[in-house]
């Protein structure tokens, strides 16, 4: 079951601006090392960072709280799959506020797309609720 949606467009520019006067004091209360690892070794660096700044917003309104309540930048991060394919994993209070809007005897799972076509990046979070597989089966050898 779906649980929240959230989107959000992002101006590149402005983030690369934000990037140019603020430096590491931006990027370390936004961003994570793992998203500032990916990002700095792209030669698309600032549409990167924008992409992944559209994500926690629309992360952060698939939670139903925007930006309040607690939740702070770092506890969203994306980070990219074997396969490339982008996700979120959430830390502290947005962890917290995604258990507590999942249902008894399901899991949370969230759903990413990022895309970018200069200047806008736009991100589409779903956060949805599965029922819970259990521990996995023992192994009897």
């Amino acid at each position: 079951m779906i649980l929240g949606i959230g989107n959000d467009l992002c101006n590149i520019e402005r983030i690369g601006r934000t990037l140019e006067r603020f430096g590491d004091r931006f990027l370390d209360r936004v961003y994570t090392p793992i998203e500032r690892a990916t990002a700095e070794r792209r030669a698309n660096r600032v549409e990167t960072y924008a992409k992944r700044w559209a994500a926690k917003e629309a992360c952060s309104k698939a939670l139903g709280t925007g930006l309040r309540m607690g939740i702070v930048w770092s506890d969203m991060g994306v980070v990219n799959l074997a396969t490339g394919q982008p996700t979120l994993m959430l830390t502290g209070w947005a962890r917290e506020r995604a258990a507590a809007l999942t249902p008894p005897g399901h899991v949370p799972v969230l759903h990413l797309t990022l895309t970018d076509d200069h200047p806008w990046a736009y991100a589409v979070v779903i956060l949805e609720a599965i029922p819970d597989p259990g521990p996995p089966p023992s192994v009897v050898v």
